[in-house]
């Protein structure tokens, strides 16, 4: 991943205005969830008070890829292998991976570039035209299936997102970075039936991009942003395939 001082740099001269959208989803309970991974939070009362004070704490049971989330690049693998070739069995442990996991990624601050692709099911290369992402830019896809997020059946029903030639696009450019507002990235129902979710394959374990998803792009590309400083943070979890972000773009 080349994200250094010069792209930092070269991000931080787009904000101009000062502008800031929030590209994260709240999590809570009613949140869409793949089948198979939850999100639970439960409130803890302090069962002694001392004095006048007392407090509540919160107990979170989730996975981490739920709501706005990035992958680690020990999330997907392909034939038994992670990005790097590393074998499965011999990488991971109950309490996570010793390798890619993502304490390993660093916090962002990069250029990023938002490409609207609303009424595509499989986005091509041609909606990318015009786009010139540096090598450690973001690429993210507004295509308007984020308006699902408050009705989870029709949100999980499937998906548009960006298909195999795009990915190796992304790739071929040294893009660092890519997202889309939908649960997964790439098109569900798949453009290969046999091959579901190849694109985060493509991405993530033959490439090493870093993938985010569920983001919030409706107002970046209501407002016709193209072009945008993106900072992206998120918790150091030792081992883990993945975090809970909110990232933001300025401009």
């Amino acid at each position: 991943m080349v994200v250094g001082v010069e792209q930092r740099l070269a991000a931080l001269s787009l904000v101009r205005e000062g502008r800031l959208y929030d590209l994260g989803r709240v999590l809570d309970e009613r949140a869409p969830v793949f089948p198979g991974r939850h999100f639970r939070q439960l409130l803890v009362p302090n069962p002694s008070p001392l004095g006048t004070l007392s407090w509540v704490a919160d107990v979170v049971s989730t996975t981490t890829q739920v709501g706005t989330h990035l992958d680690a690049l020990c999330h997907l693998s392909e034939d038994g292998r992670i990005h790097g070739g590393h074998v499965v069995a011999e990488v991971a442990g109950p309490s996570g991976f010793s390798v890619h996991g993502i304490e390993t990624v660093p916090q962002l601050v990069m250029r990023g570039w938002l490409v609207d692709a609303r009424g595509e099911h499989v986005i091509g290369v041609d909606a990318l035209e015009g786009l010139e992402p540096a090598p450690g830019d973001a690429v993210l896809f507004h295509t308007g299936w984020g308006e699902h997020w408050d009705d989870p059946e029709r949100y999980l029903s499937g998906q548009p997102g960006p298909g195999c030639e795009v990915a190796e696009w992304l790739a071929q450019r040294g893009v660092a970075l890519t997202g889309c507002d939908t649960w997964s990235y790439g098109p569900v129902p798949a453009e290969h039936p046999d091959r579901p979710f190849e694109v985060p394959q493509i991405l993530n374990v033959r490439h090493g991009v870093l993938i985010v998803e569920n983001l919030d792009l409706g107002a970046l590309a209501a407002d016709g942003v193209r072009e945008f400083c993106l900072i992206l943070t998120h918790p150091k979890l030792r081992g883990a395939t993945g975090a809970w972000t909110s990232p933001i773009a300025l401009v």
